[in-house]
């Protein structure tokens, strides 16, 4: 007998499920309000350049997601980025990190072909451009209600993973008047998250420095994270820098609002400093990205979540992980699919 799920959200985890679930008598149904996959794992492409503006890349971290990405799923285009990746302080000193050797993958074609090759190798159904609003529980399963009023119709069970905030006002709005979904929605509403705003910066011009990416360990700097999407095979012309630069949570909620012209203005001078390049306040291209709900901070007590299962309802993401990372959430996924298909 075949059982239907519904899966709101198309980022890595729900793609992992999803993939997982590919065997199984689960009928799988996915929503998603973008345009595309991959969640906060994000590509875009401008003046032939490729990049990633969310998370960079997926670490070698799991033995079984790295398994999945090495060997399982189609690897044409893999890229490992053998670059290091260095840190800095409050005071800017740019030195030799931790990450030593470990492999950080990424795709030629951008990290959304993670979701995208996990997503092929099943027969789920993807809707994009479907933003969900309310959730009916009923007697024998959930119902799934779109913000333009659409009914998508019932299903046996109800996987989420979207970024907890969002979550928790989902099991807000939902039609179940039952003790559970409040103590769910206030388990998973109390994961804290940190605001990241991101500015691309490109320059016709390739930098010479040995790393790949700089990390500010202290969070006392306000750039968090500076990234060189050209050492990323296949993403920037030879001769050209593309900076990606994620700045921290402070500066990030202060100037949340501010005008892009002035915020990247702003981005660019500070990377010019920290770099200590004037050349750098002058990007001859850019691009920006607020992300409200960027990372949690702290990942939620799974224990408090397991009796969701008795509603048929279940979460994954990298809120549910162990750690706030992609291949955890790959990971994550992968558990909660294999859950779903023993239980549902």
């Amino acid at each position: 007998m075949t059982s239907k799920l519904a899966v709101v959200g198309a980022g890595a985890a729900g793609a992992a499920a999803a993939y997982v679930l590919r065997d199984t008598p689960v009928d799988v149904t996915v929503f998603e309000k973008s345009r595309g996959v991959c969640g906060r794992a994000a590509t875009r492409r401008k003046d032939e350049c490729t990049y990633e503006y969310g998370a960079n890349y997926l670490k070698a971290d799991d033995d079984r997601v790295t398994e999945l990405v090495t060997q399982t799923l189609p690897t044409e285009g893999l890229v490992d980025i053998d670059d290091p990746v260095y840190a800095f302080e409050r005071d800017g000193d740019i030195g030799e990190g931790r990450d030593g050797d470990e492999h950080k993958w990424t795709y030629e074609a951008g990290i959304t072909q993670l979701a995208k090759r996990l997503f092929a190798e099943t027969d789920a159904t993807v809707h994009n451009g479907v933003r969900v609003e309310t959730l009916d529980r009923e007697a024998d399963g959930w119902r799934v209600h779109a913000a333009d009023g659409t009914d998508h119709g019932r299903y046996d069970g109800l996987l989420l993973t979207p970024p907890a905030p969002q979550t928790a006002d989902l099991l807000g709005e939902a039609a179940w008047d039952h003790d559970d979904c409040r103590d769910l929605r206030q388990t998973v509403a109390s994961v804290p998250y940190r605001t990241v705003v991101s500015g691309m910066l490109h320059y016709p011009f390739e930098l010479d420095v040995p790393w790949y990416a700089a990390v500010n360990t202290d969070k006392a700097h306000d750039i968090g994270w500076l990234a060189r999407e050209e050492c990323k095979a296949g993403h920037v012309p030879d001769g050209e820098s593309l900076l990606l630069v994620q700045m921290n949570e402070g500066w990030s909620v202060a100037n949340y609002d501010a005008h892009p012209d002035r915020l990247l203005s702003e981005i660019a001078q500070r990377t010019a400093h920290l770099l200590d390049d004037d050349r750098l306040t002058e990007p001859d291209w850019t691009d920006h990205q607020h992300w409200r709900y960027a990372q949690p901070e702290e990942t939620v007590d799974r224990g408090a979540l397991a009796h969701a299962a008795d509603h048929d309802l279940y979460f994954a993401g990298d809120w549910v992980a162990e750690e706030p990372r992609l291949h955890a959430a790959v990971r994550n996924g992968l558990e909660v699919g294999q859950t779903v298909a023993e239980q549902l």
